[in-house]
């Protein structure tokens, strides 16, 4: 018995789409019109010329969820096939039932795991499908998702608590920005323009203020349109691999970011390793694996140097130690790991360490921009009021 994805509309013509498990087409069909309902279009879950949720895609939080409930439902005795219809069955999003029926569907096909997790590419990462492939090889399947769930939750940790941190100085550079626009399109013409009347001869900061003000109110659509495309632009241009790479090579390069950026992928370099040689996956297929979870291509290049060297022979700790693109914490307990034959465990323990490094410099960080920006809009704000103000104390000044 196989899952169909379909489109129907019922008695009263309303559309609907969903889920239904027949040993054919024809069967589903027949379901269907028993439920009153008027099918329109039928589809094997997961098939690619229907177009109903085959390019659907799970959110990070879905995927950890459904990780470890799959886990626990694997460690109690479960086929994988029945762990799929139960997971499907609890799921709350529709997205999330049409990519486990597709799953489903094409094991009830004679498909491997790993390779119905393949037609489902957008929705599994690279890691995920490379770690389930050992899991099914070595028999230990249920042990190696509880692992892989271990291993989202710490990387979607990671990214909420970046996001949390980032939250209030980018609603203060928001604010802020608003606050000087609206005073320059609004405050200060109205001001100014009693001083433009009186034929007085205004004092620079104040020229160059209604100058702004003017630009603003004329052209400043203009300008917010020329951004949008500047930033689009600029992230298309990014598509080039030449570009990307100098532009890459220049954020690791800076100071305080390069370090973060660094740090960031070499954390996310070790939890793949360290996930994946613990489970057994040849080293080189884990390198592999490991570079395609690399942002930065160069970081992505030293992976792929080290990856000809450890298939010269050359030792894993040694061949990243020669690229001079990772943190010295990673390649010290990389040797240890290969030393003590505890590889996957000092894998996992570098990137705790980074994880948590990456954590106190984010607050660092932020704390540090905060007042960065609350100076920044109140130089700017003084600089509107002093513009505001001179004329007004020079007209005082003539007076007396």
């Amino acid at each position: 018995m196989a899952s169909f994805q379909y489109r129907a509309i019922d008695g009263d013509g309303k559309s609907l789409t969903g889920l239904v498990e027949a040993d054919s087409a024809r069967a589903a069909r027949s379901q269907l019109r028993e439920r009153g309902l008027f099918p329109l279009e039928i589809a094997a879950s997961g098939s690619r010329q229907s177009g109903l949720g085959s390019a659907k895609k799970l959110r990070e939080s879905e995927l950890v969820l459904l990780t470890r409930q799959w886990a626990a439902l694997l460690s109690s005795g479960l086929t994988v096939e029945q762990a799929l219809s139960a997971l499907g069955d609890q799921a709350e999003r529709e997205a999330v039932r049409q990519v486990l029926a597709g799953v489903r569907s094409e094991i009830l096909a004679g498909y491997t795991l790993r390779a119905a997790l393949d037609r489902h590419a957008t929705s599994f990462p690279t890691i995920y499908r490379a770690s389930v492939a050992a899991g099914e090889k070595s028999g230990e399947l249920a042990t190696v998702m509880m692992e892989l769930a271990d291993y989202l939750e710490r990387r979607d940790d990671l990214r909420r608590k970046t996001l949390q941190a980032l939250i209030y100085p980018a609603i203060v550079a928001v604010v802020a920005l608003a606050v000087v626009i609206g005073l320059l399109t609004y405050v200060v013409p109205q001001v100014v323009s009693v001083f433009q009347s009186s034929k007085q001869a205004l004092p620079l900061i104040t020229r160059t203020l209604i100058a702004c003000s003017n630009f603003l109110r004329s052209w400043g659509w203009l300008l917010g349109l020329a951004i949008a495309a500047a930033v689009a632009g600029w992230r298309y241009s990014l598509r080039d691999e030449t570009l990307r790479r100098k532009w890459d090579a220049w954020l690791l390069g800076l100071p305080l970011i390069g370090r973060h950026l660094r740090a960031l992928d070499s954390t996310r370099f070790a939890s793949t390793l360290a996930i994946l040689v613990g489970s057994g996956v040849p080293l080189l297929s884990a390198l592999d694996a490991g570079r395609q979870v690399v942002v930065r291509l160069p970081l992505r290049d030293a992976i792929a140097q080290a990856a000809d060297r450890v298939r010269e022979g050359t030792g894993l700790a040694r061949a990243l130690g020669s690229t001079r693109r990772f943190p010295p914490l990673l390649v010290h307990m990389i040797s240890s790991g290969e030393a003590t034959g505890q590889l996957d465990a000092m894998l996992e323990r570098a990137a705790r360490l980074q994880q948590g490094e990456l954590e106190t410099r984010t607050a660092v960080l932020t704390s540090l921009l905060e007042p960065v920006l609350l100076l920044a809009m109140g130089g700017m704000v003084l600089l509107i009021v002093l513009g505001v103000m001179q004329p007004i104390i020079e007209i005082n000044t003539l007076l007396k």
